[in-house]
């Protein structure tokens, strides 16, 4: 029973640590820095903890980590796994409802993400203020839970409305180039074709990339708070004059990593 393997994994983790965190991280392809900038109290693999997957995409290292950001108690997944993976839904999101098993109260969701706005540029940052689940799948499908959650959760403010504007405000004191937008999740494991791109675009998105959707539709439902931030990698086909590679899109992360490090700790301790 999935409550079972929740409080497996989570028994496991607090035999190495007892943090309480408040807060959840989950640091999206080449943003994995932020997790070794931390106070650290351990860092465990993913391999080692019941239930969890490592992930097996370059980018991705797999360690849970606790630790603090000031005073603030965080637990940090290093890595995610993705649904092209050939991971169920629930395998997707199971980390996250662990992180909320054991008491986080807010979930700050990272990604790299293809531009759909012409106005952005690599290495720029973009808010998530919505999202458009194009996956064709949803984490909740099948029996309800209801010690996790109602069965029809709202989703009318997916990302709280309160970060954002306090996210917002901190890119703009830091002077950090950033927009707002909405994040259209797909299935992945293939970069978008130039018409898929237009029809995004039609439909109001601002972004695209293969995660982040599950793990909002899982936290929303067992009451989070949740925020999105996307590090836009590359411009999406059809925008871009060039092919897009996952190389292309590790190498922007690292460029910009070092910003975002300051800026996410910021946040956290503000």
């Amino acid at each position: 029973m999935l409550l079972d393997r929740i409080k497996d994994a989570i028994d496991f983790i607090r035999m190495q640590s007892q943090l309480k965190p408040k807060i959840g991280i989950t640091l999206g392809s080449g943003l994995s820095l932020f997790a070794e900038e931390i106070d650290i109290e351990c860092s465990i693999p993913y391999a080692d903890i019941p239930h969890f997957v490592p992930p097996s995409i370059d980018g991705h290292p797999g360690q849970l980590v606790l630790g603090r950001v000031g005073d603030t108690p965080v637990v940090v997944l290093q890595g995610r796994i993705h649904y092209y993976e050939g991971h169920s839904m629930n395998q997707v999101v199971f980390p996250t409802r662990v992180l909320a098993q054991m008491g986080i109260e807010t979930l700050i969701l990272t990604n790299a993400a293809g531009g759909i706005d012409p106005q952005m540029k690599a290495g720029d940052f973009m808010i998530i203020t919505d999202h458009i689940n194009l996956t064709g799948n949803n984490p909740l499908i099948g029996p309800n839970i209801q010690e996790l959650g109602l069965r029809f959760p709202d989703m009318s403010e997916a990302y709280d409305r309160e970060l954002n504007e306090k996210l917002s405000r901190l890119l703009t004191q830091l002077k950090i180039r950033h927009f707002k937008g909405v994040y259209c999740g797909v299935s992945g494991p293939t970069y978008e074709t130039s018409a898929e791109v237009k029809f995004l675009q039609k439909i109001g998105g601002s972004a695209v990339g293969m995660s982040t959707v599950p793990e909002t539709i899982a936290a929303k439902h067992m009451g989070l708070r949740v925020c999105g931030i996307s590090c836009i990698t590359n411009l999406a086909t059809g925008i871009s004059t060039g092919k897009v590679t996952h190389e292309e899109v590790k190498e922007t992360a690292k460029k910009v990593e070092e910003s975002f490090v300051h800026f996410l700790k910021e946040f956290i301790t503000h």
